[in-house]
């Protein structure tokens, strides 16, 4: 954004006044033929063209324009002579203008590279100022503000105190008896040519004047433009304004030469030379025409009372001056405007702070603090309010205007058992505890009455209670108390000095836990609170377990708690003395669970039966062959021998397998593998269904319990081999081959085998021990394990050399105190 700006403003620069009437072609060419003949130099009729609004593409046209004329048809030889000449005369102008097309570039790119380094700095100071707005100067940007141009507006009528001068365009209407219309440009001799008239001197005449001094001279050429009643009118206006050169000299950002339409005033000359830099002042801009000052403007009248009386209409030769600002102060804290201000030698404090807006709303007004610089040293004068008219300021000083102490002069406070607790005026209404409450609307029900207390702030600062009699004030028993700023009274609830009254009620109710007491509360009532009973409930045993409590008691009791039994009917409770039973605070009420209640169990049987799926149990005792004869039996092909059970862990299990796992970890793994735990939520069972279906009711026919999943399989005719084998594999079973047989079919045993600690797991989930010999205790379907030594670690070189090196030194000590003993 910000190079956007500055592209802007380059254009801006580089392309003269928008409002300035351009040289024209003749005068273009005109000038670099006068300026040659005076020796200036190419730079500087560049630099005189810029400022006259001519631009590089009028010089390059001009240029070809004058070169095209060097070619055309034959002319007779008094026409080529005079061509000649002409030529001649111009082949010097047509040399600068190529001189100065080039030099223009040049200059252009120089302009541009001090305007951005002027813009780039100009910009770095405002995003540092915005940064922090008190260290701007009031009023330094308002010529930097690219919506506040200040550019004269050219779409008016034509003012009548306009004085005319060379470059104006005049058009005189004539209308009437007669009628003609005159357009003609005011010649540098201030003068129009009019036909049966000649010239007619214009120039320094406004155009009031110059409408009554036509008249006059019309009234020579034409009948009726006079008398009681003319039949002829006459009527100047003002066609294209010209452009004059005004100079800003002084703290300005870019001192110079500028171009501007002749409606321009003096703010908008400022705001093309950038505005003033910082130490430019505001309050002293003066416009110097013909060595006289005829105006010094004071921004300040424009910023704070919209005046711009003293924005005059610049004059062609006008020279604006800014000097240094005399007297620059600061005024920090607590005002609307903190910043910098430019102040003349008679203003004061009160000047100032009318300029910065006034105090915030908790500003200190009473007096102000102001650092000065006099001399080799500070001083500080401390001015109060009275004086702020008279006190003058001085350059470089700083002013701070404090805050309002975080104090209160006159308030009190009431908290606790009133209607409206808060803060509350000290007057001469309201000074006593009873008028207090009164204000407050009073005491609330809850009020403890025996006793309040006012916490009271010293004049150390220190804090000291006064206990108030509440009941006694309020009947008139005991005396008012006045009270005295920043007391703070609280009178204190019944419910506030006591410890709160629960109840908690326990087992199958919706919504077990504790809730608020409630005076003559009972079972019932507490029941409905916690969402009433659950479908487990039993609605006999209700107990009510209540504290022991006595505060005049002097011994040890054994009797802890107190217990309640009753029962509920509809709802109700039914026995001896519930019908005046109420709850007391802190009672427990346990709601117990009824004996006869149980959910739906469910077990699955899948596998080798007729009718595989969920099924309910119907029993505690429930058993395997039970499930096998509610699914219709076996098939055919099931191998009973291979039937396994998968059984859902009880959370007691699970904390069991847990602490197992624990101490395996604390262990350090040497007597148990803490991989080979497995923490899933079920395990399996070894079972013998073949036991359990032919004799029902034995040990082998397991009870079963919620969640079980029997597995029966249809017949499996291989044997794995894993472990510490050459091979792990799965071969047929033969009935009657030994264990030899198997580790063979698998490669043998490996290096790391444990031979002797073979083991075989059954299809049924058991597991047992392998012997050599043993061909009875392979089945089908089995998996043979076989494992492997745990592997030693093996000494690192350093270790060994540390181990000889230990050893050497034992063995020197050791000769040493047998060489002691001889």
């Amino acid at each position: 954004m910000r190079r956007l700006i500055t592209l802007f403003f380059l254009v801006f620069t580089l392309s003269g006044v928008a409002f300035a009437q351009q040289m024209s072609d003749d005068q273009v060419v005109q000038y670099v033929k006068s300026a040659q003949q005076m020796g200036k130099n190419q730079k500087q009729i560049t630099t005189e063209l810029m400022r006259r609004g001519v631009t590089k593409e009028q010089v390059e046209r001009i240029q070809k324009k004058y070169e095209n004329s060097k070619s055309g048809s034959p002319q007779s030889n008094t026409q080529d002579e005079k061509r000649s000449r002409q030529r001649g005369e111009m082949s010097g102008v047509v040399k600068g203008l190529r001189t100065t097309s080039e030099t223009y570039s040049a200059r252009q790119t120089d302009v541009a590279g001090d305007s951005l380094q002027m813009m780039d700095n100009r910009s770095l100071s405002q995003e540092k100022e915005t940064e922090d707005p008190t260290s701007q100067i009031y009023g330094h940007n308002i010529f930097t503000n690219d919506n506040l141009t200040f550019e004269p507006n050219v779409n008016v009528a034509t003012p009548e105190n306009y004085r005319l001068g060379p470059g104006d365009e005049v058009i005189i209407d004539v209308w009437g008896a007669s009628e003609t219309t005159i357009r003609q440009t005011i010649s540098p001799e201030g003068s129009i040519l009019v036909n049966n008239l000649g010239p007619v001197y214009l120039s320094g005449k406004t155009v009031k004047e110059a409408n009554n001094y036509l008249k006059q001279e019309f009234a020579r050429i034409y009948s009726g433009v006079t008398g009681n009643v003319p039949s002829t009118q006459v009527k100047l206006t003002l066609g294209e304004i010209r452009s004059i050169q005004v100079n800003v000299m002084g703290e300005v950002v870019v001192p110079g030469t500028y171009t501007l339409s002749s409606f321009a005033s003096v703010f908008h000359a400022l705001y093309r030379a950038g505005g003033v830099n910082p130490i430019g002042s505001l309050r002293s801009i003066k416009v110097i025409r013909n060595g006289n000052t005829i105006a010094d403007l004071d921004v300040y009248d424009l910023l704070m009372k919209g005046k711009m009386k003293d924005d005059i209409r610049l004059q062609d030769g006008d020279v604006i001056l800014v000097d240094p600002y005399q007297s620059l102060v600061q005024i920090l804290g607590k005002v609307k405007r903190p910043m910098f201000y430019e102040m003349k030698p008679t203003e004061t404090v009160g000047t100032l702070l009318k300029y910065s807006g006034g105090f915030t709303g908790d500003a200190y007004k009473k007096a102000l603090r102001i650092i000065r610089k006099s001399g080799r040293e500070h001083q500080i004068y401390n001015v109060d309010e009275m004086d702020y008219s008279v006190f003058r300021v001085d350059d470089g000083d700083k002013i701070t205007v404090d805050s309002v102490l975080q104090r209160f002069e006159n308030r009190v406070e009431i908290r606790g058992a009133v209607y409206r607790e808060g803060l509350y005026q000290l007057d001469g209404t309201m000074n006593t505890v009873k008028q207090l409450i009164k204000k407050a609307e009073g005491l609330r029900g809850d009020a403890f009455l025996n006793r309040a207390i006012i916490d009271r702030e010293l004049e150390d600062l220190s804090h000291e209670v006064i206990q108030v009699d509440v009941k006694g004030l309020l009947n008139g028993t005991a005396a008012d108390i006045p009270l005295q700023k920043n007391d703070i009274l609280y009178i204190p609830s019944i419910h506030d000095l006591k410890e709160e009254a629960t109840l908690t009620i326990h087992g199958e109710v919706a919504n077990p836990g504790t809730y608020l007491y409630s005076d003559k509360m009972t079972v019932e009532d507490l029941v409905l609170q916690a969402g009433g009973l659950l479908e487990a409930a039993a609605t006999t045993k209700v107990e009510v377990a209540r504290r022991m409590k006595d505060t005049k008691s002097t011994s040890f009791s054994t009797t802890v708690g107190q217990n309640f039994s009753f029962d509920l009917k509809d709802g109700l409770l039914v026995g001896e003395g519930s019908q005046d039973f109420h709850l007391e605070p802190f009672d427990e009420v346990y709601i117990r669970k009824s004996p006869s209640y149980f959910k739906q169990q469910n077990v699955m049987v899948g596998g080798e039966v007729l009718f595989s799926g969920n099924y309910a149990l119907s029993k505690k005792n429930e058993r395997l062959s039970d499930l096998i004869a509610k699914a219709g039996g076996v098939t055919p092909d099931a191998y009973i021998k291979g039937a396994r059970l998968i059984r859902r862990m009880t959370e007691e299990e699970f904390r069991r397998k847990e602490d197992a796992l624990r101490m395996a970890q604390a262990g350090g793994g040497d007597s148990i593998s803490v991989k080979r735990l497995d923490l899933s939520d079920t395990y399996s069972v070894g079972i013998n269904l073949g036991e359990a279906l032919k004799n029902p009711g034995s040990d082998a026919d397991m009870v079963l319990r919620e969640g079980d999943v029997l597995f029966v399989p249809e017949y499996v005719s291989t044997v794995k081999i894993n472990g510490a084998v050459m091979y792990p594999n799965t071969v047929l079973y033969k009935k009657g081959e030994s264990l030899k047989y198997y580790i063979n079919q698998a490669g043998g045993f490996g290096n790391d085998a444990k031979k002797r600690k073979v083991y075989v797991i059954y299809m049924n989930g058991t597991v047992s021990r392998l012997k050599a010999g043993n061909k009875k205790a392979i089945e089908p379907g089995c998996e043979i394990i076989v494992p492997s030594k745990e592997q030693k670690k093996k000494m690192t070189t350093a270790e060994i050399l540390g181990m000889g090196s230990t050893t050497a030194s034992i063995a020197a000590m050791i000769a040493t105190m047998v060489n002691l003993f001889k």
